[in-house]
This record gives C-alpha cells, structure tokens and sequence, in this order.
C-alpha cells in the first residue's frame, strides 16, 4: 500500500489476528481484575492504530491484545500491512469488549483512541474518531512522500483537535536507551486511555521481548513508563 498526502491506495490485505482465535475461545471470567469491567456495566474499547511500516504497530497490538486474552475479554483485530521497507502505511483495527464483537472493522465515528506513531497518519483517520475520542500522537514526522505537508502544519491541525496527546517518541525513547523503543513509548502515552491492567501490559511486553534478552525487556518496560509518565503529568495539568 502506497502513502500518499491524505489517501491510501493499492493493494491492502486484511487478515484477523491470531490473539483474536484465542480470544473468542477464552470463556469470560465474573471474577476478572480488569478496571474497566468493574466500573462499567459494558465495557467497549475500539482503538485505530497507525504509522509507517517499520514503526512498530504491529508489537503495540500484539501487546494489548495479550493483556485483553490474559483478562478475559473478547478480541478482533484486522490489519493492513503497507510496504514496511518501503515505508507504507500500516493501519490495525483493535477491538475490545468483554461482550461478543461481531465486526473486526471499526464503524465511522466509533474509535475511543486513535494511537498514531507518525503525526500524518494521525489525521488521516480522524473520521474514525468518536465525538468523545482521544489522539495520541507521536511528534516526529516520517517524511518518505514528496508531497508531505510542512511539519509545523500538521501539528497546527493536530493542536487544534479537544483530546490530544502529543509526545517526541524518539527523543524519549532515546532516553530509555534505544530509539527504536519509542514504538513502546507510544504505547506507554496511550495506557492511561485504555482500561487494561498495568501489571497485565507489563507482562505482555515481557513476553514478546523476552526471547531478546532481559536488556531488550528493560529499555521497552522504562520506555513504556516513560510514555504514561508523560500522558499522566498532562492529565494532571488539565484537572
């Protein structure tokens, strides 16, 4: 799939993730720790993950959908894969409920969060945005199109959204000892808005570094911790 300044082209493939076989299986559990269970009746959680191929989504979906298998609820996800070494656009739909999901597409106007780790592709699919709806955003601009709008331009259009979450994933991730973490830095900014078990998004990040070694887990956890340190030092700001 080609990038392009305000539309995708090409070829995509949609294919269901295999977390989402495991999860339709997993029977729902009364007794469940999961925060957003408990404190409402229905818990619904519709998230657009998006970036450039390369950046990382896919490891972010991989990450919460482990911790919604290991807390009991239900699960879809369909991917469109880009050109990762070409520098295509990735998009991955994230659904999760402790209900039955029947769609793995998520409805115009319905996402809770759109989780984005290049500012461009941020706004691409703000239609998917409910009215309520928060962006996270990574700053840094993966600029691989010759018609790429001037950097200060798409952050003026990101500023002016209600509910957004702007964060430099590289220069943070640098500071966790790898930038090639700040996948896991957006991740961490993103937490605070999704009601998973912080114990549970830990683990779930050990488990697919941990074949890396215990540094490869250390510098992706501190990363991660960075990230939600940073979106809740803005939370705090605003209350």
């Amino acid at each position: 799939m080609e990038r392009r300044e305000g539309e995708i082209v090409g070829a995509a493939c949609v294919r269901p993730s295999s977390l989402q076989i495991k999860a339709e299986k997993k029977q729902g559990n009364s007794e469940t720790e999961n925060k957003c269970i408990k404190k409402k009746k229905n818990m619904k959680c519709d998230i657009v993950l998006a970036g450039v191929g390369g950046q990382g989504i896919l490891s972010i979906a991989t990450v919460l959908g482990l911790a919604a298998v290991e807390n009991n609820l239900y699960l879809k996800q369909a991917e469109t894969h880009g050109m990762s070494q070409r520098g295509g656009a990735v998009q991955s739909y994230l659904r999760l409920s402790d209900k039955p999901i029947f769609s793995d597409l998520i409805p115009s106007g319905e996402a809770q969060l759109i989780l984005s780790v290049e500012p461009l592709e941020s706004l691409r699919y703000l239609n998917f945005l409910s009215a309520e709806g928060y962006v996270i955003t990574n700053t840094t601009p993966f600029i691989n199109i010759t018609d790429y709008p001037e950097p200060e331009d798409v952050m003026k259009s990101l500023e002016k959204l209600p509910r957004v979450v702007a964060i430099d994933a590289e220069e943070v991730a640098k500071h966790a000892g790898n930038i090639k973490s700040s996948n896991m830095v957006m991740l961490g900014a993103a937490s605070p808005f999704i009601d998973l078990p912080l114990n549970s998004l830990e683990q779930a990040i050990r488990d697919i570094f941990n074949r890396k070694g215990q540094e490869i887990v250390d510098i992706n956890l501190k990363a991660f911790h960075a990230g939600r340190a940073f979106s809740e030092e803005k939370i705090n700001r605003l209350k």
